[in-house]
């Protein structure tokens, strides 16, 4: 077992702040490598919107693709800030210190990436934007309140607004510590962005009151925004599959499971990267193992609804719908996939203590069900499509192009660049919630309350 050491504030400073007051040499190699991904995506996007969404696979009835499936992916992502942070915060979970920036700063990023797929699957993203937001009063041309387009900002800009002053609230103790140790710019740039902050018991009662404020605000959020998402396919009757009444739920529990896996692939990495083993303990992976446990099961049961609801009525659309994700060529090797790399590898693995304290295992598990939790929403979306029309004769298959392919993965090192540059300018993890953590060790552990020393004597 992994011992809890004594860190002084000092150490704790220069540990956690030492990523951001110095630069490791692989660092600028990540940032060389992910941002040439990012500009092959960039130019694979002006190709699109130049071209047309003809250059994709997509293709009658087929209309949505991998850039649909990539935006309810990283909405679902950004659903780890929420639960880890917010609701984490509000019980009091001693486990949650280490990691709850981490996710916050990943909704941050998650959902700004998100934000950009509807655009460019449109193709003419200047002429999308005209529509969605209600402007043009003169020429008498009002948006259709009744479309995903205006649904999908107003949740995911509400939503995107609340985890933006989640993140500065919190920061500002960090950014007084970096303002108190840097000197020139970025010294006159921490002053400005700590807002004046001197650690005074007013200004913690204030910033503990938003924060608590703020977790209690955002959960509604958190719940109405991939409620939302899943509306998108569940006003599309017309699709098969995609009316089921359990999809607000089934999408929501969906969120969670993949955002807080994601957060476990990003402790893992911190924790390799940045030699954080004393801050981010084996313990803190077992705490969210059996959290893990819970969710994906819960998870696993709506899935089990929503696949049972379309069997159940009997009817013939559904049945065969059903018929063709299992057992036709090429849905049913990647049903097969899916499922065994959501749920049954990495949750019965998650039942031994011994795999939740092991990070290498904790984090190929993660990235397992990351990969399911993606094939899922390409299950739901592509197959339903493929049998829209009426006529046989009208339906056809999904290949995605080389474009669609470059913009999917240059989606994945945008995020990737965007923590990596957040953990250059600010800590990763809170400075603050750190030195409390030490603090109170004494009398609280990782999942459970410790009785004092000098209570056990009495």
């Amino acid at each position: 077992m992994q011992e809890r050491k004594d860190l002084s504030d000092r150490q704790i400073n220069r540990d956690l702040l030492w990523p951001v007051l110095s630069t490791p040499l692989w660092f600028w190699l990540a940032v060389l490598v992910l941002g040439g991904i990012l500009s092959a995506g960039a130019g694979a996007a002006a190709w699109w919107m130049n071209r047309g969404p003809g250059v994709a696979g997509l293709n009658r009835p087929i209309m949505w693709g991998f850039l649909i499936v990539n935006f309810v992916f990283w909405v679902g992502i950004s659903h780890a800030g929420v639960m880890l942070s917010a609701i984490l915060r509000l019980t009091q979970a001693e486990w949650r210190r280490p990691m709850v920036r981490a996710a916050e700063v990943l909704t941050v990023f998650s959902l700004a990436t998100a934000a950009l797929f509807p655009l460019l699957h449109s193709g003419r993203p200047w002429r999308t934007l005209y529509w969605v937001f209600p402007y043009d009063f003169a020429r008498g041309i009002w948006p259709n309140v009744r479309s995903a387009l205006v649904w999908d900002p107003s949740a995911i800009f509400t939503y995107l607004t609340g985890s933006t002053l989640f993140v500065l609230v919190t920061l500002l103790p960090d950014l007084a510590a970096l303002r108190d140790r840097t000197t020139g710019i970025p010294h006159r740039i921490y002053s400005i962005l700590a807002l004046g902050w001197r650690g005074n018991p007013r200004q913690w009662k204030l910033q503990t009151l938003a924060g608590i404020l703020l977790s209690a605000l955002i959960l509604p959020v958190f719940v109405s925004v991939h409620s939302i998402v899943s509306w998108d396919f569940g006003m599309a009757v017309s699709v098969e599959a995609w009316h089921t009444t359990v999809f607000a739920p089934y999408f929501v529990i969906g969120a969670v499971h993949s955002g807080v896996s994601a957060v476990v692939t990003l402790m893992a990495l911190m924790r390799w990267l940045f030699r954080w083993e004393d801050y981010i303990r084996n313990e803190h992976f077992d705490a969210i193992g059996r959290l893990l446990i819970v969710v994906a099961t819960a998870w696993f049961f709506f899935f089990a609804l929503e696949f049972i609801f379309g069997l159940y009525l009997r009817e013939p659309q559904e049945v065969a719908l059903r018929q063709t994700q299992v057992f036709q060529w090429p849905y049913n090797m990647l049903f097969i996939l899916f499922i065994l790399t959501a749920y049954f590898i990495p949750v019965p693995l998650w039942l031994f203590r011994k795999v939740r304290r092991n990070v290498a295992m904790m984090f190929w598990t993660s990235i397992l069900v990351n990969i399911g939790m993606w094939l899922e929403r390409f299950l739901i979306i592509v197959p339903g499509l493929a049998r829209k029309q009426p006529f046989t004769f009208e339906w056809s298959a999904y290949r995605p192009g080389p474009v669609e392919i470059i913009m999917v993965t240059a989606s994945f090192a945008l995020v990737a660049l965007g923590l990596l540059l957040f953990g250059k300018i600010f800590p990763l993890v809170p400075v603050n919630e750190a030195k409390e953590g030490q603090v109170l060790k004494a009398e609280i552990q990782v999942g459970k309350r410790k009785v004092p020393a000098i209570v056990r004597e009495h």
